[in-house]
C-alpha cells in the first residue's frame, strides 16, 4: 500500500469523517435528483442541501473520539466543540449568506431585465451555502450512525 492508502485505511479517526462526508454527499445528490428530476454533479462535492455533509463529518469525528478514547478524553472535548461550532455556523452565518445571495441574484436579474446595457457582468452568487436546522440534524444523525456502525480499530 502507498503511504496515503496506509494513512487513510489505518486511521479510524480519519476514515470515519471521510466516509461520513462521502455518504452525505451521495445522499444529497440522490435527494436533489429525486426532488428536481435533474442530476447535478456539483451536489457530489458542493455545500448546502440535505443532509449537511459538514455536520455528518464532524459528528462522525466526535463519536469516533468518544468510542476510541472515552467521553472524558481531551480528543472528545476538542471534537465536540469543533462539531458545535461547525453546525452552529452552518445554520447561522452560512444560511444567512445563502439567503442574501438569493436576494442579490434576484436583484441582478431584475436589473438586467430593466436596463440590460447598464448591468455589470457579475457572476451569480452561490445560493446553497448553509443549512436549515433539519438539514444539520439529518447530517448529524448520518454521521453518528456511520460512526456507530464502523467498528473501532
Amino acid at each position: 500500500m502507498t503511504m496515503i492508502q496506509n494513512l487513510f485505511f489505518n486511521n479510524y479517526l480519519l476514515l470515519l469523517p471521510v466516509v461520513s462526508w462521502a455518504a452525505a454527499q451521495l445522499c444529497k445528490t440522490i435527494i436533489h435528483f429525486i426532488t428536481s428530476g435533474k442530476f447535478v454533479a456539483e451536489r457530489l462535492v458542493g455545500s448546502g442541501g440535505m443532509p449537511s455533509s459538514h455536520a455528518s463529518l464532524v459528528c462522525a469525528l466526535f463519536i469516533g473520539c468518544a468510542r476510541k478514547f472515552g467521553l472524558s478524553s481531551p480528543y472528545f472535548a476538542i471534537a465536540f466543540v469543533l462539531a458545535a461550532i461547525v453546525m452552529y455556523d452552518a445554520m447561522g452565518v452560512r444560511l444567512e449568506t445563502g439567503k442574501q445571495a438569493k436576494l442579490l441574484n434576484r436583484m441582478m436579474d431584475r436589473q438586467k431585465e430593466d436596463e440590460p446595457d447598464d448591468v455589470l457582468e457579475v457572476e451569480r452568487l452561490k445560493e446553497m451555502v448553509g443549512h436549515t436546522p433539519l438539514q444539520v440534524l439529518a447530517g448529524a444523525m448520518l454521521g453518528i450512525l456511520i460512526a456507530v456502525l464502523i467498528p473501532v480499530f
